[in-house]
C-alpha cells in the first residue's frame, strides 16, 4: 500500500516530529513517500535516513502557490499512484487534497494539528486557507484527522463534516522518555547546582503561543517563596541573546536561578533532570508533546488549560486557566513542596498514564488502523465506479 504524506513543511515541530515517529514504525505493508510543499528541513533529512524517498517542491511559505508549482504536485501524485495522500496541515490540506482529487485515484486524508483559529493570535492567511478548508470539507477529503479533541470540536465548530473526523493522540517513546537518575545528577552538574536542587522546567521555541513571558512571571512569583527553585528553559530562540525574554528574567528577579540553554538534541536527559514540567501556553495548543515527553520520564506537569493539556495529565499534574500565571505558580509550588515519596508516586503515575493511552507503539497501531480503513474507502469507491 502506497502513502503519500504532503506536508506544509519539515523544519522541527510538533507535528513534523510527530510524521517522523510514525515513519519510524509504520508497519512494512505500507510504502511511504514524503512530499513536503516548502523545504526539506531537519525533519526531512532525519525521514531519509529511514530508506523514506522525500521530496521538496520549494515553495514560498506562506503564499498561495503558483499554478506551476500546484500542477508540478499534481503531476508528481500521478506519477506515485498513491492509495492514500495523507496532507498534513492547512497550507498541505487544501493544495495537497486538491491535488491529489486532480490526480484521479488516491483516498483523501486530511490532517488538523492546530487548536485555535483567533483572529488576534492566527495569521490572516492561514485563517484563510483554514476557514476554506471548512467550505471544501464536505468534497475534498474522505476523513480528516486531528491530533486532539478539543480541535476537532474547533473545527467541526468551523464548518468542517463532522461525520468525517477522527482523533488519534501524539505518541510517545517510553523506551527514550523515560526517568533517568544519572542525566538528573548530571544535568546538575553541567548547571553548576548542588544536586538537591529543584528544577521546574519549560521546553519549547519562543513564541507568543508558549508565553515565555507568563512562565517567567510565575517563575518570578514562585522564587519569592522558593528561592532555592531553578528553572530551565530550552528551545529555538530561547537563550541568552533573546533581548525581551531577558528583560522578563531581570524583571522577575530571577536572572540568577534562570538557565537559557536555547535548541537542544538531548531532550530526553533535560526531561528527566526536572521535578515539575510546565506549560504556560495561553492558546493554540492541540496536544503538546512536551507533556507526554515529561510524563513519561516520570515528570508531574502544572499545565494551562489549552487544547487537549488538562485530559493529557489527567490527575497526575495540575490545571490553571490559561493567563493565570499567579495560580501556575501556585501549581508549581503545590507540587514542589510534596515529599519526595508522594512527587515520585505521582511521576510513577504520569508515566503509566502515557503507558495506557499515548505509547508510540499503540498510537502507530491506530494510524496502521486507519490507513486500512482508507483503503477500504478506496476500494469501495472503485467498485461504485465500475458498477
Amino acid at each position: 500500500m502506497k502513502i503519500v504524506f504532503v506536508i506544509t513543511g519539515l523544519n522541527t515541530g510538533g507535528a513534523e516530529m510527530m510524521l517522523l515517529k510514525v515513519l519510524e514504525r509504520l508497519d512494512s505493508r505500507f510504502a511511504p513517500h514524503v512530499i513536503s510543499l516548502t523545504n526539506l528541513g531537519e525533519i526531512g533529512r532525519r525521514i531519509q535516513t529511514l530508506g523514506v524517498p522525500v521530496e521538496a517542491l520549494n515553495m514560498r511559505p506562506g503564499m498561495i502557490p503558483s499554478p506551476t508549482a500546484f500542477f508540478r504536485l499534481v503531476r508528481r501524485l500521478k506519477e506515485l499512484k498513491p492509495d492514500v495522500v495523507h496532507t498534513w496541515m492547512y497550507h498541505a490540506d487544501f493544495f495537497g487534497g486538491a491535488a491529489a482529487r486532480m490526480a484521479w485515484g488516491p483516498t483523501v486524508a486530511w490532517g488538523i494539528r492546530n487548536g485555535n483559529l483567533d483572529r488576534d493570535k492566527t495569521k490572516l492567511s492561514t485563517r484563510l486557507v483554514a476557514v476554506t478548508c471548512a467550505l471544501v470539507s464536505r468534497f475534498i477529503p474522505d476523513r480528516i484527522l486531528s491530533c486532539s479533541e478539543v480541535a476537532r470540536q474547533i473545527h467541526v465548530t468551523l464548518g468542517y463534516a463532522p461525520d468525517k473526523m477522527r482523533v488519534i493522540p501524539n505518541g510517545f517513546d517510553l523506551d527514550r522518555f523515560r526517568p533517568d537518575e544519572v542525566a538528573r545528577q548530571q544535568v546538575r552538574a553541567e548547571l553548576g547546582m548542588r544536586q538537591e536542587t529543584p528544577i521546574v522546567g519549560l521546553i519549547g521555541r519562543f513564541d507568543p503561543q508558549k508565553n515565555h513571558l507568563g512562565f517567567v512571571e510565575a517563575a518570578g512569583l514562585l522564587h519569592q517563596k522558593m528561592p532555592d527553585v531553578h528553572f530551565l528553559l530550552a528551545g529555538q530562540e530561547v537563550n541568552e541573546n533573546n533581548v525581551e525574554l531577558m528583560r522578563a528574567v531581570d524583571n522577575a528577579g530571577i536572572g540568577e536561578v534562570a538557565h537559557l540553554l536555547g535548541l537542544r538534541n538531548d531532550m530526553p536527559r533535560l526531561m528527566a533532570a526536572l521535578d515539575v514540567l510546565a506549560s504556560s501556553s495561553s492558546y493554540g495548543e492541540a496536544f503538546p508533546n512536551v507533556l507526554g515527553e515529561a510524563m513519561a520520564c516520570g515528570v508531574p506537569c502544572t499545565v494551562t488549560d489549552v487544547g487537549d493539556s488538562a485530559y493529557i495529565v489527567g490527575e497526575t499534574g495540575r490545571v490553571v486557566p490559561p493567563g493565570d500565571m499567579a495560580g501556575l505558580a501556585d501549581a508549581m509550588e503545590t507540587l514542589l513542596t510534596l515529599s519526595s515519596a508522594e512527587r515520585a508516586s505521582l511521576g510513577q503515575q504520569a508515566r503509566a498514564r502515557v503507558a495506557e493511552h499515548f505509547e508510540i507503539g499503540q498510537v502507530v497501531r491506530q494510524y496502521e488502523a486507519f490507513y486500512d480503513e482508507l483503503i477500504q474507502i478506496g476500494r469501495k469507491g472503485q467498485h461504485a465506479c465500475v458498477d
